[in-house]
């Protein structure tokens, strides 16, 4: 990376390298004095470096160069000068516009140029295999190559400038003309898959704007600039959205202006509104949303009457008439009916936030939701009065449809006025957001309606109809026409109809309990009970060829399935190899240019350095010299400006050097100024006599005047004296003539006075004496209130002491009632635990007992092998009593010896042999009595108060 020691040398460096056509270097060397951090600072040459920068830029293409400089002059500027990033921004879109609309120019046809779905997507691979295959390229290809990459550029500068100008609020207004002007490029060519990803980058913009709010530049929406801006822009991206018929796109930005506004609690300007709810108009319209399209239109009807003080009568009653229009193409029966739980949710949610949308509530409240429906509509037009406003047409039409109960004529009387509202229409001078307006487009809406009222008509009169008779009674629509119409109100619930083509009939009918539907529920219930009894047990008969041929034909379904799957994935892996190839083809060309480039650039740098080695002495010696005599010619201009000698001094070619030059400045100086202060002497000395007899020749004329005006004031002021006295003797004979005057009504005056006097004092008594009576009797009311208040409240309070008394008494009770059952549920606890107690010590006695069993046995067997000589003599116990003889076999048997271990089998031989067999025991041999030893039965139930206990319960439990 080559380093220069003032930004001035590298802009020379890159003016000479494009020279020579280095364009490459030349843009490198930029871009590292830019990236580098030795000029943080900002001066006005890095502005012309940049400028020089992004012209590299555009011409090579290079956009990710183009966005890395511009971030890095970001930096530089943020905080000095704001303004200089702005003016490289815009000459870098100027830029690039141009060139893309002089490539445009120069390709011959434009729709075949820009017929690419993506501007971000690279080649087809059948493009790749057209372009090796065919020799010569056609023109198509070639105009595709000429124009395209340039809108790709264009496409690229935009995005990278909203990308750096995002979240900066003191370039609020260059993002929001960078967002006109991309709106203006999509909307000029037609790219609505940029224009997608543009709504959805600035969409991104806003919702970082609100999730990082700790940002020092971040743009503060509660400023109205900058929500006016940003308001702007999301209009602008709704109208370029309409007029490209992105209507999802449109419905998108409907949301986000929604959830702006929602997100600042403001709501815009009326101007803006009547934009948005015209384009709400079109957007419903558009998605068949009839009830919402005449909810909108009924809201831009009230902006439009309130704040439009330039609406004409003729404009009134257009907007007035699709307005109602528009209300009576709404379907009139539910279309949510017959759906799941989960689509009416999904339907009612949908409703309420539309119904936001529509009302346009900053705030909404959950109380205050009310769901929009056909029948409040038609409700609120009449009560605010839109049905005064519409032409006589459309309130004939509303009456007809609406009104009137006509089975046979309603079509007939219906078509002649569609026809004229057909011909109503055109455009309206006084309303910018929707420019015309034609109300043909309601006629195919109410043909269907005019035809679902005939048959809901029909239906109350007639159960059965010929179906030539309802064509001829509906003209506008064929048979097939009437009956899908039907189908649908029928499905609906809006009708209950039955067509018969076989007999040409339709039969109407009710939904009761005579009806079809509910006539046969109970041998339906029988067919799915059948069905389901099937599935549970089915027959044992095989299954029917037809059967095996299905399930054949499932298997080869799912086969072709998969086979097409794999097909399919094979495929995909055959595009993403090729498209690995071709990437890893790119990669090495890449990888080579970049080698080739590392070659060029330290070459480079070593020829660099050895010239720099070379011209290091020359070029300093130089520079001290140009700027000695840079510093010695500015000086003597400056002399020369000051001086206004036509003689200049004489410059004696290069030998002159700085200090004789600053010599000759200072003595011409020093001249100057002495010639200076000479003139100012002069100039002085004469001005002091020329005031001095300015002011002799001024005196008489000044005391002259003085005088003049003396005498004329005292004139002046004799002459208003004797005014003055004049008139105040005037006054005075006036006002004793009117004391004469009035002295004759003095006494009337006097007798009025005391007549006066006497009525009110008489006046007075009375009403005084009226009070008293009155404070009287509210005093004795008030008397007898406060005394039935006090036994009111006596008697409330002994009657909440009775109350709080029962309540006590009940507590009471029920504390005893509660320590009863306590007491007695501690005895019977008392009694099981003696009862577990007495079970627990009998166990343990049956244990003892059964171990003293095993114990003598165990000795009777010891006794037994100790005394091999002795006859095995076992006799039952002692208890028992009395011995039995000794078989002989037994007698004869051999015995073991002492410490050898003997079989069981044996060992029964030997001790019972010839002998009653002992009583049975467990298998420790132990034995027990009859009556004490438990039964097999009782051994395996556990004992509920002992764990591992083989013992049965007392007789007394059981």
């Amino acid at each position: 990376m080559a380093t220069f020691a003032k930004p001035e040398n590298a802009l020379k460096r890159a003016e000479e390298l494009i020279t020579v056509g280095q364009k490459q270097e030349a843009l490198q060397a930029l871009h590292d004095l830019i990236t580098s951090r030795r000029y943080r600072a900002w001066q006005k040459t890095l502005e012309r470096i940049m400028f020089k920068y992004v012209e590299l830029c555009v011409d090579m293409r290079r956009g990710r160069f183009a966005k890395d400089g511009l971030i890095q002059y970001r930096i530089v500027c943020q905080q000095v000068n704001i303004n200089s990033l702005e003016e490289v921004i815009k000459h870098f879109m100027h830029l690039a516009t141009e060139r893309a609309e002089l490539a445009r120019n120069q390709a011959q046809a434009l729709e075949e140029a820009l017929d690419v779905e993506d501007l971000e997507a690279d080649k087809r691979p059948e493009d790749l295999m057209l372009s090796y295959v065919s020799g010569e390229k056609g023109k198509d290809r070639s105009d595709r190559e000429l124009v395209t990459p340039w809108f790709k550029f264009l496409w690229e500068t935009y995005r990278t400038v909203l990308e750096i100008l995002r979240n900066n609020s003191r370039l609020e207004a260059l993002y929001a003309m960078t967002a006109h002007r991309a709106f203006q490029f999509c909307k000029q060519y037609k790219r609505t898959t940029e224009f997608r990803r543009l709504c959805e980058i600035i969409r991104n913009h806003l919702a970082n704007l609100n999730k990082y709010r700790d940002q020092r530049d971040r743009p503060d929406l509660s400023a109205p600039e900058s929500l006016q801006l940003y308001l702007d822009t999301r209009f602008e991206q709704l109208k370029v959205a309409t007029e490209l018929g992105l209507w999802q796109e449109a419905f998108r930005s409907i949301e986000d202006i929604y959830g702006l506004m929602c997100m600042v609690k403001k709501t815009p300007k009326a101007s803006l509104m009547v934009v948005y709810y015209g384009k709400l108009t079109e957007i419903f319209w558009m998605s068949s949303n009839h009830l919402y399209h005449a909810y909108a239109w009924l809201k831009l009807f009230s902006l439009q009457k309130s704040f439009n003080k330039n609406l004409s009568q003729k404009d009134l009653q257009l907007i007035a008439s699709s307005v109602v229009l528009a209300a009576l193409s709404v379907p009139p029966y539910d279309q949510s009916y017959g759906a799941s739980h989960l689509e009416l949710e999904n339907e009612k949610e949908r409703s309420l936030r539309v119904a936001n949308l529509i009302g346009f509530e900053v705030e909404p409240k959950a109380e205050n939701r009310v769901a929009l429906s056909r029948s409040s509509l038609l409700s609120e037009l009449v009560s605010k009065g839109v049905m005064s406003c519409v032409t006589q047409e459309v309130k004939d039409l509303y009456h007809v449809l609406e009104n009137e109960f006509l089975p046979l004529d309603l079509a007939l009387k219906v078509q002649p006025v569609l026809s004229k509202i057909s011909k109503l229409g055109g455009k309206l001078s006084s309303v910018s957001s929707v420019p015309e307006v034609q109300l043909s487009q309601y006629v195919p809406a109410l043909e269907k309606l005019a035809t679902l009222r005939l048959l809901q008509q029909v239906s109350q009169v007639y159960q059965t109809i010929q179906i030539d008779n309802i064509s001829k009674m509906i003209p506008f629509f064929d048979f097939t026409v009437i009956e899908k119409i039907s189908v649908d109100a029928v499905r609906r619930n809006f009708l209950a109809i039955k067509v018969d083509h076989m007999k040409g009939a339709v039969f109407f009918g009710k939904q009761s309990i005579e009806a079809e539907g509910l006539r046969d529920h109970l041998s339906l219930l029988a067919e799915s009970l059948s069905k389901a009894r099937t599935m549970i047990y089915p027959p044992a008969k095989k299954a029917a060829k037809l059967g095996e041929a299905l399930s054949n034909l499932a298997e080869i379904v799912e086969k072709e399935h998969k086979r097409l799957l794999a097909r399919k994935s094979i495929i995909e892996k055959r595009k993403e190899e090729q498209e690995r190839l071709l990437l890893e083809m790119e990669r090495v060309e890449e990888t080579k240019r970049r080698e080739l480039q590392k070659m060029t650039e330290e070459a480079e740098q070593k020829r660099i350095a050895a010239e720099y080695e070379q011209r290091r002495n020359q070029r300093i010696l130089k520079e001290i010299e140009d700027r000695e005599l840079e510093e010695a010619q500015a000086l003597l201009h400056e002399a020369e400006k000051r001086s206004k000698r036509k003689k200049k001094p004489v410059l004696e070619g290069e030998k002159m050097t700085k200090q004789v030059i600053m010599e000759l400045a200072l003595n011409e100086q020093l001249r100057e100024r002495q010639e200076m202060e000479k003139k100012l002497l002069k100039f002085a000395k004469t001005m002091d006599h020329l005031e001095r007899a300015k002011r002799e020749e001024a005196a008489p004329l000044i005391e002259s005047a003085f005088k003049q005006r003396l005498a004329e004031e005292a004139a002046l002021h004799e002459r208003e004296q004797q005014q003055e006295i004049e008139l105040s003797r005037q006054r005075h004979a006036g006002d004793l003539e009117e004391k004469r005057r009035l002295g004759r009504m003095l006494e009337n005056k006097r007798i009025l006075q005391e007549k006066v006097v006497s009525s009110r004092e008489a006046e007075f008594t009375r009403m005084k004496r009226e009070r008293q009576e009155r404070i009287s009797q509210i005093i004795q009311s008030r008397k007898q209130e406060r005394e039935a208040r006090r036994k009111m409240i006596f008697f409330l309070r002994s009657e909440e002491e009775r109350q709080k008394r029962l309540q006590e008494e009940e507590e009471a009770r029920k504390r005893e009632e509660a320590e009863r059952r306590k007491k007695e549920e501690a005895e019977r606890q008392a009694k099981l635990d003696e009862i577990a107690e007495k079970q627990r010590r009998r166990m343990l006695e049956l244990e003892e007992k059964e171990k003293r069993e095993r114990e003598e046995i165990l000795r009777r067997s010891t006794a037994v092998l100790s005394k091999p000589a002795e006859p095995p003599t076992l006799g039952r116990p002692a208890e028992l009593g009395g011995a039995a003889p000794i078989p002989a076999a037994a007698a004869t048997a051999p015995t073991p010896g002492p410490g050898k271990y003997v079989p069981r089998h044996l060992r029964a031989k030997m001790d019972g042999a010839g002998q009653a067999p002992p009583p049975e025991t467990d298998k420790w041999g132990g034995g027990s009595k009859p009556d004490d030893r438990p039964s097999w039965r009782d051994e395996r139930k556990p004992s509920p108060f002992g764990s591992g206990s083989r013992t049965s319960w007392p007789a007394s439990r059981r």
